[in-house]
């Protein structure tokens, strides 16, 4: 296969990426402390203030099933005991430290200093840290985030998540660095954070003009990477951003598409889509290619929104830095109840003038696939627009079937054209 074609804001988010790695491997010659952490709710700008370097588990695991690893990965997994039923990112995660827990460097993982679980939504998480902490035997700290079941957060939940910052996280980050808390330093993190949330917001809603110069979706994943892994608040972010916000003017003034991974400007869009769920990272470029041949572009996506809810209004603040951490933990889409996630949905196909929803359910995701059929339905009935559903998983090859893949997509925009008819022939 030849060399997927990337553009400079692609390349650019995989130096930043590989950056990161280069300064968790490093560790023991620099002397600075490593955090484990995830990636909704994660408290980059806290950790940063301190001197920490973040480390994100299922990053490294999108990272192994890109790069063709994650496959033994979970099977080494899988022979200690773990179910098949089990969350992938964990086998991959677990597998990768029964076989030396190299990063994608090339060089071993260092034991983390701290294990920080900001609980949004994912139980899964609490059960991963547990494994992780048998394991590495280091400090855990906990930040329990209240689900918003009702649909909403309180001044009550914001409060409860405020005091365990001071009582437990920023003592515990104090005792593991040896650096006292500054939150002035916490404050221009956040300040920083702001900046870079206002261009990727403009970025993501640009998939609302046509043709889209963007792919909210398979072009999404490298648009969040900073923000959503280690660089959110630092000047890095602010810079990469700004980039990237020249790139999709460029393709705006030049009425194109985003590029493809095959050098194309994917200009020529027959179908516009919203996607429900994560992508496929074993065959990412092959389920990329699967809708950019039948010319569908994702014009808005719920997983481009798990690090963070910024195009609902969200915005770090360095006036209220500890409310404002809680304001984004409460707020992640992971924490947010179903009949709230039916209404964001219906709300992106009409503003982004899409065709429907896709939903890509996850084998192994509860956290994401629960209840994602009558999400469908509903969001079908308020809109009047087709949904449609596939299967795969996030690092598992073995639940990939890339003809059913495909057969389905191809009935889908079959479905899409039967109902474009019968509005034509309605008017």
């Amino acid at each position: 296969m030849s060399e997927a074609v990337k553009e400079p804001s692609m390349l650019l988010q995989k130096e930043m990426i590989a950056k990161n790695y280069d300064a968790i491997t490093s560790k023991h010659q620099s002397g600075r402390k490593v955090s484990s952490t995830f990636v909704p709710g994660n408290l980059n700008e806290l950790l940063a203030s301190f001197g920490i370097l973040n480390n994100l588990p299922e990053i490294n695991a999108i990272q192994n099933g890109m790069r063709k690893l994650s496959g033994d990965y979970i099977l080494e997994a899988e022979k200690s005991g773990h179910s098949e039923d089990v969350c992938t990112y964990v086998k991959a995660d677990i597998g990768m430290m029964g076989k030396g827990n190299i990063a994608p460097n090339g060089k071993p993982f260092p034991d983390p200093d701290v294990l920080l679980l900001s609980y949004t939504g994912c139980y899964t998480f609490m059960k991963w840290f547990e494994l992780l902490r048998e394991e590495y035997k280091c400090p855990t700290l906990m930040l329990h985030v209240p689900y918003e079941g009702d649909g909403h957060s309180t001044k009550n939940m914001r409060d409860y998540i405020v005091s365990q910052l001071k009582e437990v996280i920023i003592p515990g980050l104090e005792q593991v660095s040896g650096v006292k808390f500054d939150i002035d330093r916490l404050r221009e993190a956040l300040r920083n954070s702001a900046k870079a949330e206002d261009d990727l917001v403009w970025v993501l809603e640009q998939g609302k003009r046509t043709p889209s110069p963007i792919d909210a979706y398979f072009g999404g994943v490298y648009y969040i990477g900073p923000i959503f892994t280690a660089f959110r608040g630092t000047p890095e972010a602010i810079a990469y951003y700004q980039a990237l916000r020249k790139e999709v003017q460029a393709r705006i003034d030049a009425g194109v598409g985003p590029v493809t991974p095959d050098g194309s400007n994917f200009s020529d869009q027959k179908y516009r889509l919203v996607v429900e769920g994560p992508p496929n990272w074993t065959s990412f470029r092959d389920f990329w290619k699967m809708f950019y041949d039948e010319g569908a572009v994702v014009v808005a996506s719920s997983y481009t929104k798990v690090g963070g809810m910024y195009d609902l209004g969200f915005r770090h603040d360095p006036d209220h830095p500890l409310e404002s951490l809680a304001d984004y933990c409460l707020g992640c889409y992971t924490n947010r109840n179903l009949p709230t996630r039916v209404d964001i949905l219906t709300k992106y196909v009409e503003d982004y003038q899409a065709d429907g929803l896709l939903i890509n359910s996850i084998k192994s995701c509860n956290s994401f696939s629960a209840g994602q059929l009558m999400i469908m339905k509903e969001v079908e009935r308020r809109t009047s627009k087709p949904g449609a559903f596939i299967e795969t998983d996030l690092v598992d090859p073995r639940y990939f079937s890339a003809a059913n893949v495909k057969n389905r997509l191809e009935s889908y925009f079959q479905m899409i054209e039967q109902k474009r008819r019968g509005a034509a022939r309605a008017a």
